[in-house]
């Protein structure tokens, strides 16, 4: 079973270019396929408007940590 929940954020360990996505950016579970083998996840902008909605294999994400802080950057294409 997972550690990952529906509406769990979750950092990006791998970049996705076709959707200007890089490693360490946040995004939040909205569906979870295979019993966590997969995570539709839902990548939005700080103004709110949504970057991407994507499914990722479970070894391209991984839980946020207790300590870490967000920071903000241009999202490149997509």
């Amino acid at each position: 079973m997972s550690t990952i929940r529906e509406l769990d954020q979750v950092v990006l360990t791998s970049d996705v270019p076709a959707e200007g996505l890089v490693v360490g950016d946040v995004g939040t579970v909205v569906l979870i396929y295979r019993d966590g083998q997969a995570y539709e996840v839902e990548f939005m902008t700080l103004e709110g408007k949504t970057a991407a909605v994507i499914t990722l294999e479970a070894s391209q994400v991984r839980p946020v940590r207790h300590r870490e802080i967000a920071h903000a950057r241009e999202r490149s294409s997509g």
